[in-house]
């Protein structure tokens, strides 16, 4: 089986070398089920000074990133399978885990276009399939954004994470937040394991788990939990056509 391909435009390949030693994640680089290839734009501008930016048209503050030697480093870039091109940019649609989930099930190669100076000449937009934001803030560059969605991508990845059903309840999974865990010692500094937890009525743990999700969703993140309760009444009326 061909490893997922990850290719990263990035004017700042160095900063990805750590995720070969992330844990799961490099370990899974290093058992071949991904692959990371880093494009510089730098090696393919044209300029003896090797130029990849330059002053914005209409005057303003900063440089803009230059088409010409990203095209080049994008169309570099050979084709793996079923590909998606991510423009990582503030402007793009907030990263969700459907988003990880999507990318990791329904294609075999990821581009990630790192973005970087004051921004990048906008007919670079049209090499992306998606524009991905992490939020509404600035950074100096799309290379944090881009390892986010190469580490939530790869461990979705099948053999990367050891036990599968470890992604199935946690955060974000179905829109609700994961419910509290515990270990041993059963009582730390006056605060205990609760009592469901040590019965071994799996019935009784699974429904607890269930409310704690529901009650810390509302609590923390009230915004999913509407969203669950309005797919959870669609699935229920689903269920009641058939």
């Amino acid at each position: 089986m061909a490893p997922y391909r990850l290719d990263v435009v990035t004017l700042a390949p160095q900063a990805f070398a750590p995720m070969h030693e992330l844990g799961v994640i490099g370990r899974a680089f290093g058992a071949g089920r991904a692959e990371l290839v880093l494009h510089n734009p730098r090696d393919h501008a044209t300029d003896r000074y090797r130029k990849v930016d330059d002053e914005p048209y209409g005057g303003g503050a900063g440089m803009v990133l230059k088409p010409e030697p990203v095209f080049a480093a994008f169309e570099s870039i050979p084709l793996s399978g079923r590909r998606r091109v991510l423009l990582m940019t503030p402007q793009g649609h907030p990263l969700q885990q459907s988003d990880l989930q999507r990318w990791a099930t329904d294609f075999d190669q990821l581009v990630l276009l790192c973005g970087h100076y004051e921004g990048f000449d906008e007919r670079i937009r049209t090499l992306a399939d998606e524009e991905v934001s992490l939020g509404d803030f600035v950074l100096t560059g799309g290379e944090l954004p881009a390892m986010t969605i190469i580490n939530g991508v790869v461990r979705l990845l099948p053999g990367t994470v050891g036990s599968a059903e470890s992604l199935v309840e946690e955060s974000h999974s179905d829109l609700l937040l994961e419910h509290p865990h515990y270990t041993r010692p059963a009582e730390f500094r006056g605060m205990g394991v609760p009592e469901v937890l040590r019965s071994g009525d799996h019935g009784a743990i699974a429904r607890w788990r269930q409310q704690q999700r529901e009650q810390r969703t509302a609590s923390r993140r009230p915004d999913l939990m509407q969203r669950w309760r309005q797919r959870f009444t669609a699935d229920d009326e689903s269920a009641d056509e058939v």
